[in-house]
């Protein structure tokens, strides 16, 4: 089969099933709307929890920071690209979260398969949540460890594949919050699990760093662990994007020596560093947008309880709603964009067969009035 056979036969593959998926291009920001073609949607699909992708004070930081150092860092941080810029902010991490050391990564992706990749060796052991991202589970597969999956949010299944004999080291992965799910790890049992077995607990808190615990210290503070190894990314509770590691000092330098996507990626941009300080701040100082996400996830949750679909046990800003079939949830997705609201049908192979959902987020952003509209909107798609 060529090249070309092949591509044309995966794409075939994934219309006949559903599964094809694509890009629309927004004509602005990723906020409380959604503008397209000269439309305007509820924007209901949005990672950006607390809505500081639009604050004016990141706005205005990212501004001044390109005034300073220009739009591009210009190299690897090993060589020209790393500035003060980056260096506050990965001091003012460090000390937030309570780590001798964070460096920044370009993005989540990046640096969970840099971290993986760097620590793990022939005779190690990776142990994952089989919901782990995407990111996690591909570096695992890329290391030279050998990859086992546990059953999801299991501490017990983390203890008895952690007590099988393993010749090398042995590394625990789980996430704070499922990014399909909006489900939280017992982080606590597990770091507990991990200490016992003298394994290594790493921790992608994306979903959470922001948005949950004291000060939107994120899900690691909430459980009152401290991994060894903590990811938090930027893309989310903090509104721009990227991502840090959050490790001991000595994890640190190893990780400068040997991470590639560290050492050999351009560095983000310095400007950028400085809207993430801002953003810090925002998050700091954030404590009635998350009582505001909060409200408007009791409005919805108790809004659609009685909806045919199945509503996840989530209490964070991911509601999913289990429609099962890869068509009807592409047909409801479609039903909700009728009304004027944007609402992505997620489907396999992100999310496991059988499992097709809409992967509902709120955030700070909306007004009760888009809550209630969503789920008149809803109600009335069920009833057909």
């Amino acid at each position: 089969m060529s090249w070309q056979a092949r591509i044309d036969e995966a794409l075939e593959q994934r219309r006949q099933h559903g599964l094809l998926r694509t890009r629309t291009a927004s004509q602005q920001g990723s906020g409380r709307w959604r503008v397209q073609d000269g439309r305007r949607w509820r924007n209901f699909a949005s990672n950006d929890y607390l809505g500081l992708s639009q604050h004016p004070a990141a706005i205005a930081a990212w501004q001044q920071g390109a005034a300073r150092y220009g739009v591009g860092s210009g190299a690897s941080g090993h060589v020209t690209g790393y500035s003060e810029a980056h260096a506050g902010l990965e001091q003012a991490l460090a000390d937030w979260l309570g780590y001798p050391r964070a460096l920044l990564f370009i993005s989540g992706f990046a640096a969970n398969q840099a971290v993986i990749v760097a620590l793990a060796q022939k005779h190690d052991r990776i142990v994952a949540d089989r919901l782990s991202h995407a990111s996690l589970l591909e570096a695992a597969h890329l290391s030279p460890a050998t990859l086992t999956r546990f059953r999801h949010n299991d501490p017990e299944a983390l203890r008895a594949a952690l007590s099988t004999p393993c010749d090398g080291q042995q590394l625990a992965i789980t996430e704070g919050v499922f990014s399909m799910d909006g489900d939280s790890a017992p982080l606590a049992d597990l770091a507990e699990v991990s200490r016992a077995a003298q394994a290594w607990l790493m921790v992608d808190d994306a979903h959470g760093i922001g948005v949950v615990g004291e000060g939107g210290r994120g899900s690691c503070h909430a459980a009152g662990i401290q991994p060894e190894l903590l990811v938090v990314t930027f893309g989310k509770g903090f509104g721009i994007s990227g991502a840090a590691v959050l490790c001991s000092e000595s994890v640190a330098g190893y990780l400068e020596q040997f991470a590639r996507h560290l050492i050999y990626s351009t560095a983000m941009p310095p400007a950028q560093a400085v809207a993430l300080q801002a953003a810090l701040t925002c998050i700091q100082q954030g404590d009635a947008l998350r009582d505001r996400l909060q409200r408007h996830i009791r409005r919805f949750r108790d809004g659609a309880r009685q909806l045919p679909w199945q509503l996840s046990a989530s209490h964070t800003a991911i509601q999913p709603l289990i429609v099962g079939d890869n068509q009807a949830a592409l047909s409801l997705s479609a039903a909700l964009s009728a009304r004027g609201i944007w609402c992505s049908a997620i489907r396999p192979p992100t999310v496991p067969p059988g499992t097709a959902r809409l992967r509902i987020t709120l955030t700070a952003a909306h007004e009760d009035e888009d809550i209630d509209v969503l789920l008149e909107a809803l109600h009335d798609a069920a009833r057909g």
